[in-house]
């Protein structure tokens, strides 16, 4: 990419106009004709985890670093966040970024959903809120925002993203956060409807052959 500015994504008026008339319409329809699933998961959650709630809320940080509440079916046991500390040194990957292969606070539910990634889908409703779009980079915490240097803070500069580039790579595993950056402002830089809709296509390749983690 180079350390030359991301620029020119404010005067595509065309692009986003489309893009945001993408999001509403495919997240509603999603919402509408998986209403059934959400239902099941939530009857799952509950069944494996009965004192927890379904919903996980977390604060995360949008567009020109405007921070909002995203959802998620909740994965994980009640008191994750407060048993993040003691699992800091075994992070697996680089940068401000924490992930750990046999993260132990994951429940069994939460490990199949996350396996067919499927505790994502309630961000169509950020997606709906305009928090979100479709296709985007993946919203980062505010912790590790406070973190970015210029070059990095450049994620900030579109919506971010269900869905981008990182996240159909099958070595994601094994990419550095440098590189995610990288792959992020190269799809600011490139975006276009149909370089969207590829990877929407793929996104549901991931899905349907249980790539997740």
């Amino acid at each position: 990419m180079g350390s030359a500015p991301v620029t020119g994504i404010e005067d595509r008026v065309a692009y986003r106009l489309v893009k945001r008339a993408f999001d509403i319409v495919f997240s509603a329809a999603v919402l509408v004709v998986f209403c059934w699933l959400f239902a099941i998961i939530a009857v799952l959650i509950k069944v494996d985890d009965p004192k927890g709630p379904v919903f996980f809320s977390q604060e995360r940080v949008g567009k020109d670093g405007r921070t909002f509440r995203m959802l998620k079916f909740r994965s994980m046991c009640v008191d994750a966040e407060e048993k993040l500390a003691e699992l800091r040194e075994l992070n697996e990957k680089t940068g401000p970024v924490f992930k750990i292969a046999e993260d132990p606070r994951i429940t069994r539910v939460g490990k199949w959903l996350r396996k067919l990634s499927l505790d994502e889908l309630p961000q169509f409703v950020n997606v709906l809120r305009s928090d979100m779009s479709i296709v985007g980079p993946r919203p980062a915490l505010p912790a590790e925002v406070a973190t970015y240097d210029d070059y990095q803070r450049q994620r900030l500069l579109v919506k971010p993203g269900l869905t981008c580039y990182w996240q159909t790579r099958r070595n994601r595993d094994s990419i550095t956060f440098d590189e995610w950056v990288d792959l992020d402002l190269l799809y600011i830089k490139k975006c276009s409807a149909w370089s969207d809709l590829k990877l929407i296509v793929q996104t549901v390749g991931v899905v349907l052959t249980a790539q997740g983690n």
